[in-house]
């Protein structure tokens, strides 16, 4: 080891670096202070000295672009990749004018000047070189004039900001941030709002920093009133939280890492949605919306927020809306049923005192059957999922259960080890008296429809034909035939259960199976 290396520094508890003191001390004050303090206290016979140093900003990285500095005779490149972490650690080691001219704080100061008043692209660069160093840029308070320079940019470029009070603290930090913005950056810009919306431009760049950077951001609009439009501000954080999700596969740790902040993220932009309500955002929108803000730990509050607006608007849904992955273990089901279930109960809460109520349910009495046939194949369907969907609408919602019937029958042929009891109590959502006849008869004929149900269907579709037909009955043994006066010719309406016959079907356990064969087959 040379005799010139009398410094040992442990960073962090996991780093050691071997130094000059007198290179290293005529810089810092910090470690000036340091080492006079452990000559103090150190054994005479030892000749290195020791000093541990917890916490430094960029790590070991950040540690050796200092010690390049001095050994370099106070030069070093510095640049919009560096120059945050250069100044973090500078302040740190307290690398001021007192100690050295033309120190390193100095020097960083300077240059993160002409950022701040510089162009768009540096002010991006420095905003991600503090990620490295977040918590000394945050308390040194870069990471605030870097941000305040770059809503400057926005305000002046856009119409997102009522500008006047960014103007005012941007003076503060410098007069130089109050004129023109450099030609090369308005050409920078220009091409940016060539290529989406005017106030959109600067939405790409800023999805490149972390979601720190961006909560602080979000923090500083509230609390210095930039009067920024609150809808770009929310269409901002959708654009940021659906970009991370798009990358979620390549990021998990970092998503891990930053949870907190995510959530936080997600949350203020349901509440900006929930503010905007239905004149910004179409139903299917707000479906989207609410699949991206889910995926980032979103609060009850919010989440609850989002399904009555869904739910309010309802009738503006498609089948392809309501057909959203469950996202979660296969056992839980393809689809998110849950869901659904709850945006029907909001439309049906929603609908209870408008006069046009009827119409728009019975539009979603015809989506829903649609719906229950789409999810009737998933093996993983329960049976009172199913009837969850099926009875979250009143009976007045449909003119027809027709389609509810053949959602039951597609889950009963997808399902084929189902026991008696969960046939019969899938059936259970059924109106039979608003079944049409040629469906009633089906169901009849049906083998996987439990005999009682369909007994039951066929009287009550003829019960209800009793009270609703004046034509001519010619009955037969076990059907009846009614004759249209006007045409003249028979015309099957339904089929009539004489009490003679439903006593032969039934048996001491329940239904004869072979009378009952017989009898379907005779439909």
């Amino acid at each position: 080891m040379s005799p010139l290396n009398d410094l040992k520094i442990n960073l962090n508890g996991q780093y050691t670096f071997f130094l000059d003191q007198d290179v290293i001390s005529k810089y810092s004050g910090s470690l000036r202070k340091m080492i006079k303090q452990s000559k103090r206290k150190r054994n005479k016979k030892k000749r290195i000295i020791t000093i541990e140093i917890d916490d430094f900003p960029g790590g070991p990285d950040g540690f050796e672009l200092v010690s390049r500095f001095c050994y370099n005779n106070g030069e070093i490149s510095i640049d919009v990749s560096n120059v945050s972490t250069l100044y973090c650690c500078s302040v740190f080691l307290a690398m001021s004018e007192k100690f050295c001219f033309s120190n390193l704080f100095l020097q960083t100061e300077k240059f993160l000047e002409e950022v701040l008043y510089g162009s768009w692209s540096d002010i991006v660069l420095c905003l991600k070189n503090c990620e490295q160093v977040f918590f000394q840029a945050d308390s040194y308070g870069l990471v605030d004039k870097l941000i305040f320079a770059a809503l400057t940019k926005i305000s002046r470029n856009s119409e997102t900001f009522s500008s006047s009070s960014l103007s005012s603290f941007a003076s503060s930090l410098s007069p130089e941030m109050t004129k023109n913005t450099p030609e090369s950056d308005s050409r920078y810009i220009s091409r940016s709002v060539s290529c989406g919306r005017s106030n959109e431009w600067w939405f790409d760049d800023m999805t490149t920093l972390s979601p720190s950077i961006i909560l602080r951001l979000i923090m500083i609009i509230g609390a210095y009133k930039t009067n920024i439009k609150s809808l770009v501000q929310t269409r901002f954080l959708l654009h940021y939280l659906k970009t991370k999700l798009q990358t979620k596969s390549r990021t998990t740790t970092e998503l891990m890492r930053n949870k907190l902040e995510y959530s936080d993220l997600a949350d203020t932009a349901a509440k900006g949605v929930i503010s905007a309500g239905k004149t910004a955002f179409s139903c299917r929108k707000l479906f989207w919306v609410l699949w991206v803000l889910s995926s980032f730990s979103l609060s009850r509050e919010s989440r609850i927020g989002l399904e009555t607006l869904i739910g309010e608007m309802l009738e503006q849904a498609t089948l392809d809306d309501l057909l959203i992955p469950a996202g979660g273990s296969k056992e839980s089901g393809f689809y998110n049923v849950d869901l659904v279930i709850r945006l029907l109960k909001v439309f049906v809460k929603n609908r209870e005192e408008e006069i046009s109520r009827e119409k728009n349910m019975k539009e979603i009495g015809k989506l829903i059957d649609k719906y229950l046939r789409e999810i009737s194949p998933d093996q993983n369907l329960k049976v009172s999922k199913f009837l969850g969907v099926a009875e979250s609408l009143p009976d007045s919602a449909r003119d027809c259960f027709d389609g509810v019937y053949r959602g039951i029958d597609i889950y009963l042929q997808s399902h084929p080890n189902l026991t008696p009891q969960d046939r019969t109590e899938i059936c259970r959502c059924l109106n039979y008296k608003k079944l049409t006849m040629e469906t009633c008869k089906q169901l009849a004929r049906n083998p996987k429809i439990p005999p009682e149900i369909a007994i039951e269907a066929l009287k009550s579709r003829c019960d209800n034909q009793e009270h609703t037909t004046s034509d001519v009955k010619v009955a037969n043994k076990s059907f009846s035939c009614r004759y249209s006066e006007e045409k003249k010719k028979p015309v099957l309406l339904h089929l009539e259960i004489s009490e003679k016959l439903a006593e032969r079907l039934k048996s001491r356990g329940g239904y004869n199976l072979s009378v009952m064969d017989s009898f379907r087959e005779g439909l």
